[in-house]
């Protein structure tokens, strides 16, 4: 059986092989940052991180993905959809901005086979994380098994996605400063250390440094606005990779970077404008109705793709919150601007106190698309688990794709033998 010939659904039913190479994964780690105690780190706190199972798609499901990308973007574009998304946002996402936003991140819910297609777009992230740490993932990879040797990337091919991602923070720098030589980088999140996916900034900042860019790991706090300059210490900062959840920057906390966004004096990738474009979960439901569609003037060919994959998606309101409570079974309930999982929850495990909360405002209602399975033991005591895959895209385009295995209502990486995992492509 050749790789174009694995039957998908099969694959991730009855495979059983390991394919994470446990000493790979410590030596690339060691390698490329430098520090051979990252592994024993990344084991003891986050033993969740990394599946040894990988994922197969076919062919068809991943060009699905790529062109309801593709099309999402070329409606965000508009400026009828944009002015309708920006007049309903925070004043500073209409700051505009020529970056294009690193690592824009299209979760979706993919399953089933040529007879029995699932799928849906079922998130948009500005600041996904886990592209770095896949790049990595893709390092430690052996072959399970002869039907998947030629999937299995080179080192090569992971060189290249890796400079494709110093290329995409260099091009994010050149569109305001032409010409110009990317020099500094801060690595900025809230008390970094302390957040889940530490290693991946670690990471990044070996990345950035191989390629001749200085680079810092800091929290905002640490970030001085002065002589019309960001400052981290005593260095001026080019351009803040941003790992904040406060989209907005309305923490007073983040008033420096705030400001030295707002006066042009820093790329700041992804960026307010970009948030509320595209990950604020309201557009979802702007994206999957036909009518407001076709106002914005969307052609046909791309309302089509956008109304097969994107889940019928509305916004819980007091006139039809009676419906969605008789029908909860059949959604999901989301906070507009949520993220990882945070306060969303399946309607089948809704308490009336939390539905209390719903009512309040800030929640979407997304029709229920089942997630992929990956079973990951056999035997009378099988394990599987749910899985959904994302695209990691920048200007439009998928530059690289990951599955992340759980059990539980979102993914949330404390699933035993869960986490990223690799995805192959077959027929």
């Amino acid at each position: 059986m050749t790789p174009q010939h694995i039957n998908t659904d099969n694959f991730n039913r009855e495979c059983f092989c390991i394919s994470l190479d446990d000493q790979a994964l410590a030596q690339t780690m060691a390698d490329d940052i430098g520090n051979p105690a990252l592994f024993e780190l990344v084991r003891d706190r986050l033993p969740s991180l990394f599946s040894a199972r990988p994922v197969v798609l076919s062919q068809a499901q991943v060009q699905r993905m790529a062109r309801l990308i593709s099309a999402l973007e070329s409606v965000v574009a508009l400026p009828a959809y944009r002015e309708e998304v920006l007049s309903r946002s925070d004043p500073i996402a209409r700051h505009p901005s020529r970056a294009k936003s690193v690592f824009m991140g299209y979760d979706f819910h993919v399953h089933g086979n040529e007879h029995d297609q699932g799928f849906g777009l079922i998130e948009v992230n500005t600041n996904a994380g886990g592209a770095l740490l896949n790049a990595l993932l893709a390092r430690a990879q052996r072959a399970c098994c002869p039907e998947i040797e030629a999937m299995v990337p080179t080192g090569a091919q992971v060189d290249a996605l890796e400079s494709a991602f110093v290329a995409m923070f260099q091009n994010e720098w050149q569109l305001s400063h032409p010409g110009r030589s990317l020099q500094t980088v801060a690595i900025v999140d809230a008390s970094p250390e302390q957040q889940y996916l530490y290693p991946e900034f670690l990471l990044f900042q070996g990345l950035f440094r191989r390629h001749g860019i200085q680079a810092w790991i800091a929290d905002p706090s640490q970030l001085v606005w002065r002589d019309n300059k960001l400052w981290f210490d005593n260095t001026a900062i080019d351009l803040v990779y941003n790992r904040l959840t406060d989209f907005a920057l309305t923490e007073p906390a983040h008033a420096d970077l705030r400001e030295a966004y707002l006066q042009d004096a820093v790329v700041l990738t992804p960026h307010p404008q970009a948030h509320a474009l595209m990950a604020d979960k309201r557009n979802l439901a702007l994206l999957c109705k036909a009518d407001t569609l076709t106002a914005m003037g969307v052609p046909l060919a791309t309302q089509a793709i956008l109304l097969e994959g994107i889940p019928k998606t509305e916004v819980v309101t007091p006139s039809n919150a009676e419906r969605f409570w008789a029908q909860r079974k059949h959604y999901f309930f989301k906070p507009f601007a949520g993220y990882g999982g945070k306060a969303a929850y399946r309607g089948d495990k809704l308490t009336h106190r939390v539905w209390g909360e719903i009512l309040a405002g800030g929640y979407i209602a997304q029709a229920l698309v089942a997630p992929g399975e990956r079973t990951i033991s056999g035997g009378e005591s099988a394990q599987v688990l749910k899985f959904d895959v994302r695209n990691y895209a920048y200007n439009g385009q998928v530059q690289s794709l990951a599955a992340r295995l759980y059990q539980g209502q979102t993914t949330n990486f404390r699933t035993p033998g869960g986490g990223f995992a690799p995805v192959y492509i077959g027929a």
